[in-house]
C-alpha cells in the first residue's frame, strides 16, 4: 500500500486480482485517520477478494465515494476536517448511495453514539477493535 499523504494514495478501483478472485468481491471504502488501522484493514479486505480504496479524513471520504461508488463504506467517526456523522448524513442525502452499506468502525461505543449514528444513516456500528468474522459477515450480506 502506498504510504503517501496525498489523496492519490487511494488504491486503484480495479486490478488484475479482481478477475482472479471472481465476482464475490465488493467495492469497499475504508475511511480512518489512523493510517496504520486503515491500511491494515484494507489489506485484510483485499486478501478476502474485495476492491479497496482508503481515505484519511472526512472530505477525502466524500471525494473517494463520489469517484469509487463503494458498495460498503467502513467509516470512522472521529475524522479530521469532517466527522463521520457528517459524512454519513451527506452520503445518505444522495441517492447514488441508497444501496451502500454504511458501517461505523469507531472507538465511540456508547448508546448515545449508536443513536447518533443511526440518525446520521449508519446501518451498523462496530466498536474497535473490530471482530474480523463479524465484519466479513456484514460485507458478505451487502
Amino acid at each position: 500500500m502506498n504510504h503517501s499523504s496525498t489523496p492519490s494514495a487511494a488504491l486503484p478501483a480495479a486490478g488484475a486480482s479482481d478477475k482472479v478472485r471472481g465476482s464475490s468481491g465488493r467495492r469497499v471504502l475504508v475511511a480512518d485517520d489512523n493510517r496504520d488501522s486503515a491500511e491494515s484493514l484494507g489489506m485484510l479486505l483485499e486478501l478476502a477478494g474485495h476492491r479497496v480504496r482508503l481515505a484519511y479524513d472526512g472530505q477525502e471520504a466524500l471525494d473517494a465515494a463520489a469517484e469509487f461508488l463503494p458498495e460498503v463504506l467502513l467509516l470512522d467517526i472521529g475524522l479530521p476536517r469532517m466527522d463521520g456523522y457528517e459524512v454519513a448524513a451527506r452520503l445518505r442525502r444522495d441517492s447514488r448511495y441508497d444501496a451502500m452499506l454504511l458501517v461505523a468502525v469507531t472507538g465511540y461505543g456508547t448508546e448515545s453514539d449508536r443513536d447518533r449514528g443511526r440518525a446520521a444513516g449508519f446501518d451498523h456500528h462496530l466498536v474497535k477493535p473490530v471482530d474480523p468474522v463479524a465484519l466479513r459477515e456484514l460485507i458478505a450480506g451487502a
